[in-house]
């Protein structure tokens, strides 16, 4: 499974790229009924120290350049934002999609959001999923 990611190098500018979480094919309920008994592809599990809801108001549009609080992986619950990193880079993300944003330090991304707003689920992650280094 791909997801996006932000981060930022040793010179402060922020880049995208993928990050591969591997997953493997797993019974789901191996003791339930036949009907329920299906494989489906699963990660490990990631140590999470933090979870938030977050309503971004309609109208709020931009936020400028800016660095996540910690490694976040979010998740878009509604509508379709638009990232655009320090090197120029702008990609965009619809509803139901996860990013790793990890640009913790340097010049940070931009997003841009609907006017109507957005929901959104951030998961602080102290360490796991990581990626190799750029």
């Amino acid at each position: 499974m791909n997801c996006l990611r932000i981060f930022s190098t040793p010179d402060g500018e922020s880049h995208f790229g993928e990050i591969d979480i591997p997953t493997t094919l797993t019974r789901s309920f191996p003791n339930g009924a036949p009907a329920a008994n299906y494989e489906s592809s699963r990660s490990a599990f990631y140590e999470a120290s933090r979870v938030r809801f977050v309503r971004i108001p309609g109208g709020a549009r931009e936020a400028d350049f800016h660095n996540p609080p910690g490694r976040l992986l979010v998740i878009w619950l509604d509508g379709e934002v638009e990232f655009e990193t320090s090197d120029g880079e702008v990609r965009r993300v619809s509803a139901g999609k996860a990013v790793l944003v990890e640009d913790t330090h340097g010049k940070g991304h931009i997003s841009r959001h609907p006017p109507e707003g957005q929901n959104v689920i951030q998961v602080l992650l102290p360490h796991g999923l990581d990626a190799p280094s750029a």
